[in-house]
């Protein structure tokens, strides 16, 4: 019998949704944050700013491993209003590759060039040419509502190409989006899109938060492990997704306790049904991922 403390994966992708990722290499959702949710998240980017002695209020500053800089950003990484996406792809070995905010003034500098998330030298797409091995979800905590107001610009499809001639540069290509969007948008991004970020020349300061999920294998981007005293603070979903491992092998072969991560949301089952003998232990089994079997079907 199945200990009912599991919890059930939550909600993940539409057939239609996988479509348009599949295609377009990012998803937005309007008001997937609710205007309660803006003002605790705003207040917590707030609460790190005025603590840091980085920040400066007229200039560009960005916030790594936030997870463990306030509680509201802890609750944020098994959130269920984006992470049955991320555990589709990544499945029972899901972990948070990165998590930061960043804040962009008006004249602030350090606005990005072209490029793909991750690898640069050998980059993802060369292991994974079909599905990601990073996504990056995106909060919006300020209405950007026309371009030059420090927006994300990204290249729609560009997730399939390993070269682009405006590489390193702040060129606008033919097809990109400038991404304007009301505050409260949630956008779900490919970590091989081609993207870049268009300077400030409004008088609003952009505030936006990125949480970025990837295989448990993968090195994480902000921390080598976390505070164990912190790790205390989580419930059992948010600290297992945290991979903080003092025996390395753990990173591709996690210990028992941390199976299952989430039991599946139609069986409601740990496991694949009918793939291994009954006497298999649950960690050594391999269960297909959402993606898989879309794949597969």
């Amino acid at each position: 019998m199945i200990d009912s403390a599991y919890r059930v994966a939550p909600p993940g992708f539409t057939d239609d949704e996988w479509e348009t990722f599949n295609r377009e290499g990012i998803l937005f959702f309007e008001d997937a944050l609710d205007q309660e949710a803006i003002d605790e998240l705003t207040a917590a980017v707030n609460r790190v700013c005025q603590s840091s002695p980085k920040y400066r209020g007229e200039e560009t500053f960005g916030c790594q491993n936030i997870v463990e800089r306030d509680p509201a950003f802890a609750a944020l990484i098994d959130h269920p209003r984006h992470i049955g996406y991320a555990y589709d792809l990544f499945g029972e070995l899901l972990k948070l590759h990165q998590s930061q905010f960043f804040i962009r003034p008006p004249g602030g500098e350090r606005y990005n060039i072209w490029h793909p998330d991750g690898a640069r030298a050998v980059p993802y797409g060369t292991f994974s040419p079909d599905l990601p091995l990073q996504i990056k979800i995106g909060f919006w905590l300020t209405d950007l509502p026309r371009a030059k107001m420090g927006n994300l610009v990204v290249l729609p499809g560009s997730h399939r190409k390993q070269y682009v001639d405006e590489y390193d540069s702040h060129e606008p290509i033919p097809g990109e989006r400038v991404v304007c969007l009301r505050k409260g948008t949630m956008t779900f991004m490919h970590s091989s899109i081609w993207h870049r970020v268009e300077p400030n020349e409004s008088d609003v300061v952009r505030k936006n938060i990125f949480y970025a999920y990837c295989p448990a294998w993968l090195t994480p981007a902000d921390r080598l492990q976390s505070d164990p005293a912190w790790l205390e603070t989580l419930n059992r979903e948010q600290r297992i997704i945290m991979r903080s491992y003092t025996n390395a092998y753990h990173n591709a072969k996690p210990p028992a306790s941390d199976f299952p991560l989430f039991l599946d949301r139609e069986t409601g089952l740990d496991r694949d049904p009918d793939a291994y003998r009954d006497d298999v232990a649950l960690h050594r089994r391999k269960r297909r991922t959402w993606a898989e079997r879309k794949r597969s079907a």
